[in-house]
């Protein structure tokens, strides 16, 4: 890889992360912050080689993506941006994005990947001394949700604790666990305040928040679909609660998410009663209903016949 030149004559402090690149994710590190349970799944230094693509993915967890070295771009959603090193940029749940390393320097990435899943409230306990931390990860986990679709300069040097962590898996020495466990949640709150001010209000986000989660809730739905599935887990998954993924739904004309999940899962069984020769059987369980009857019932209320008298209607116009 071909140093930064402005950087060139510096030591790099990251390349000793490179003796266990799997060190962090070893350890099975997962923790409650705040009513808010903490998992990794991964958290290493990876190189990209020059002009190596990434192609285009998403993941149903939060991934941060620190460049300490190098440079390339990043298309998010469908805008294209530059990466230099010093950036960072984080993806949320269901964000799908491709990266692609420079083909002179190629790109180094401190990478974490990290599911955040809101905990049950225990109505009649709180912990000693939890009021703050309490607070704190809320803002934090609001400032994420809510976090602009394009990169940032790492102002507040949120990638100096991926060193600090791997320093401290290192050394094994007592305290390491909470060294790494706090500089866990530094890269959390470092990388939040990258988007708020002193008063810690989100500055000029880049996307529709309401819009973003209208479609992190449509594609969890359609990927989901098929078992059951209710209002709670979907709202939890995409970290709002229920009566604010309500508010989302009515503002995009959908009257309630029963009968929008009903739907989708009618259109799906419409076009395999059509494009196929499977039992109707077999298609309800397949697309989510495990009462046959029930869906007779719903599909003949719905398409004003049976599935298939449907099937018929179909096949008969596309001879």
């Amino acid at each position: 890889m071909e140093p930064d030149s402005k950087v060139s004559a510096r030591p790099y402090p990251y390349a000793i992360m490179k003796e266990k690149t799997d060190a962090l994710e070893r350890l099975d590190l997962h923790f409650r912050w705040g009513r808010y349970g903490i998992r990794v799944l991964k958290w290493h230094l990876t190189t990209f080689k020059p002009g190596q693509l990434i192609k285009f993915h998403k993941h149903s967890e939060f991934e941060f993506h620190f460049v300490p070295r190098g440079k390339g771009t990043v298309t998010l959603i469908d805008h294209i941006y530059k990466l230099n090193s010093g950036m960072f940029y984080l993806t949320g749940p269901g964000v799908v994005h491709q990266q692609i390393a420079d083909n002179r320097s190629g790109m180094e990435e401190l990478c974490l990947h990290v599911d955040i899943t809101r905990l049950p409230e225990e109505e009649d306990r709180e912990e000693w001394g939890a009021e703050w931390e309490n607070k704190e990860s809320e803002a934090c986990m609001q400032a994420l949700t809510d976090f602009p679709l394009r990169p940032f300069l790492d102002q507040h040097d949120a990638m100096s604790c991926f060193l600090q962590a791997y320093m401290a898996w290192r050394s094994g020495e007592l305290g390491a666990y909470t060294t790494i466990r706090h500089s866990m949640i530094q890269i959390l709150l470092r990388a939040a305040k990258a988007t708020v001010d002193r008063d810690g209000q989100q500055m000029l986000p880049s996307r529709d928040i309401q819009a973003h989660r209208f479609e992190m809730a449509q594609q969890y739905i359609y990927d989901n679909y098929a078992r059951p599935l209710t209002l709670q887990e979907v709202a939890d998954r995409i970290q709002i609660s229920t009566r604010q993924l309500q508010r989302v739904f009515h503002r995009y004309g959908v009257s309630s998410f029963s009968s929008y999940l009903e739907d989708f899962r009618l259109q799906r069984i419409c076009e395999e009663l059509v494009e196929t020769s499977n039992t109707v059987e077999s298609i309800a369980v397949n697309h989510g209903f495990s009462n046959t009857n029930y869906l007779f019932q719903v599909f003949k209320k719905k398409m004003g016949m049976t599935p298939l008298a449907y099937r018929q209607s179909h096949q008969l116009t596309n001879v």
